[in-house]
């Protein structure tokens, strides 16, 4: 198990940014993520990152602006299956000498699944506001919850609420969006991609 430290002040920008990408490339494979989805969720975990200065701020102000758009990007499944996921709901957390990212408890260092994000280059922050919500009056494609997701039961498809785990019965490879249709701007190989794409 590993873990990625920073010291405790305010985040440099290309480390929020390669940050942000990672998170949301994990995000992106764990909850189906859509193309428009990917990028406003990378942009949405990029303003957080840069908004945490202080112990305070992990879990205060820009956590829940971070949280109230992520509402607006993801379907009511995804959202669930997110807040269910410690190392998506709670990203950074205060440990000894700095901040501790918690995607890292759960992927290793440098493994990419997908392409970064058009916004990658161009975006430097700043959707996130004190007022109303940047994403509340866009439009995303949201995918459809994935068979078995729900009360019903198929026997091939459980996502268990305590851990956060996807249980598909067989091998996944992620190349579904989630509605059965592949995402044609989404790296699809059988294998990872790594470095940072």
């Amino acid at each position: 198990m590993m873990t990625i430290a920073i010291s405790a002040a305010a985040m440099p920008y290309n480390t929020a940014r390669n940050e942000a990408l990672f998170l949301a490339d994990k995000m992106a494979y764990e909850l189906g993520l859509t193309a428009t989805q990917y990028e406003a969720v990378y942009e949405i975990n990029l303003d957080y990152l840069l908004n945490v200065d202080t112990r305070a701020d992990v879990f205060g102000f820009w956590w829940e602006v971070r949280n109230r758009d992520l509402r607006y990007v993801l379907s009511t499944w995804q959202y669930d299956r997110f807040m269910a996921s410690e190392w998506f709901y709670r990203p950074v957390v205060w440990g000894t000498g700095g901040w501790t990212f918690s995607i890292y408890t759960r992927y290793g260092v440098g493994r990419m699944f997908y392409h970064r994000p058009a916004v990658f280059v161009t975006f430097k922050g700043g959707h996130s506001h004190r007022g109303g919500s940047f994403y509340a009056g866009h439009h995303f494609d949201k995918p459809n919850p994935p068979r078995g997701h729900g009360n019903h039961n198929n026997g091939n498809h459980n996502y268990n609420h305590n851990n956060g785990n996807w249980n598909h019965g067989g091998n996944h490879n992620g190349n579904h969006n989630g509605n059965g249709n592949h995402n044609p701007s989404i790296n699809h190989g059988n294998r990872p991609m790594t470095g940072n794409g």
